[in-house]
């Protein structure tokens, strides 16, 4: 069955330097220059590379891209809970943010937006490797927001990774396609 791609897409994933982040969003951008005419991924991230915070736009479009700088976006992925609060506000009015679990000790006050939480990072566990937590995440924004074909994000994978490695990170983004199809039947 042909999904559907989506004519623009604007995600802004944001946790800390070593979590996957850019990795995450460089997957997307990739993946998107075989369904989209224009294609941004603008990686952000202070002068501590690990630990330090990071984020990166992508925006997938059919239509020139104005800018590669969002300061709101329809979604929003947070890999890392503690900087919940800080990106509250960049999620449009009806969008989503897809957070993390692990160490989330805060509640939005937003009500015009959908929070989903995830617990990636336990997931990522059970595959031995803390590393997998940002496909695990990646793969349940891709089944909920249905961007483009689940199919460009795999050839992507496993264009990049070979091995144990692309066994690990192959069965990490198809666990949170499970996870994305099991919220959105709820």
């Amino acid at each position: 069955m042909e999904q559907r791609t989506a004519s623009r897409v604007e995600l802004i994933i944001a946790g800390l330097g070593g979590m996957g982040v850019l990795v995450a969003g460089h997957l997307l951008a990739s993946a998107g220059l075989s369904s989209h005419k224009h294609v941004s991924w603008m990686p952000t991230y202070g002068e501590a590379r690990r630990g330090g915070l990071s984020e990166c736009t992508v925006i997938l479009s059919q239509d020139e891209i104005a800018s590669p700088i969002l300061d709101v976006a329809g979604a929003i992925l947070m890999l890392d809970s503690s900087q919940i609060k800080a990106f509250e506000q960049r999620v449009r009015p009806g969008g989503m943010m897809i957070v993390e679990t692990a160490g989330l000790k805060e509640n939005l006050d937003r009500e015009d937006i959908e929070v989903i939480p995830v617990s990636g990072m336990e997931m990522a566990m059970e595959f031995g490797s803390l590393q997998t937590a940002n496909l695990i995440m990646l793969g349940t924004y891709m089944e909920l927001a249905k961007p483009l074909s689940l199919q460009l994000i795999e050839k992507e994978i496993q264009r990049r990774y070979s091995g144990e490695v692309l066994e690990r990170n192959t069965k990490a983004f198809r666990a949170g396609l499970e996870l994305g199809r099991a919220l959105a039947a709820t």
